[in-house]
């Protein structure tokens, strides 16, 4: 079953690149091709994604992350905002640091998508992750050392929207 989302996922995502087709015709050679290379990374790959394969196919789950991308990008354009103005200050107001935080997500999806998105976020950068879901992140300007204050800073805009998406 893994294979055959993975599958159908690997063929939505090629026709999606490939959309721009030749005098609005289907070119058979591009969705042959498609299918060909869809069918190798669900043979090839399927183990190396998430075992959690039935997010994929809840509705609920999808409208969930339709609703986080949003969220996502804010948090990022904001944080890119406050780290240009950290580089551009005269006096540099940084203090660099390394935290750790719990998270309380539980599955490994959940989990290295929060760790993803703290890195895709300026001004933080996951370092480490361990096994009993504490994070240490590298943050630009630590404003709190608490594990606790830390995790609520950084983690937890992110968590809610995880939890419906993952778990």
């Amino acid at each position: 079953m893994r294979r055959v989302i993975y599958f159908v996922l690997a063929l939505i995502i090629w026709i999606l690149l490939t959309w721009p087709f030749v005098d609005d015709a289907v070119d058979m050679q591009v969705v042959i091709a498609g299918v060909v290379a869809s069918f190798v990374v669900a043979i090839l790959f399927h183990e190396i994604l998430p075992k959690e394969h039935h997010i994929f196919i809840s509705p609920v789950r999808f409208f969930w992350f339709l609703a986080y991308l949003p969220v996502f990008f804010y948090y990022m354009i904001m944080a890119n905002f406050d780290v240009v103005y950290r580089a551009l200050h005269p006096a540099m107001p940084i203090k660099p640091g390394i935290v750790k935080i719990k998270t309380s997500l539980k599955t490994e999806s959940g989990i290295t998508a929060l760790a993803n998105s703290i890195t895709l976020t300026p001004g933080t950068l996951t370092v480490d992750l361990t096994d009993d879901g504490y994070l240490y992140v590298h943050w630009i300007n630590v404003k709190s050392d608490d594990v606790e204050e830390a995790s609520k800073l950084i983690a937890q805009k992110f968590e809610w929207f995880l939890k419906r998406i993952f778990e």
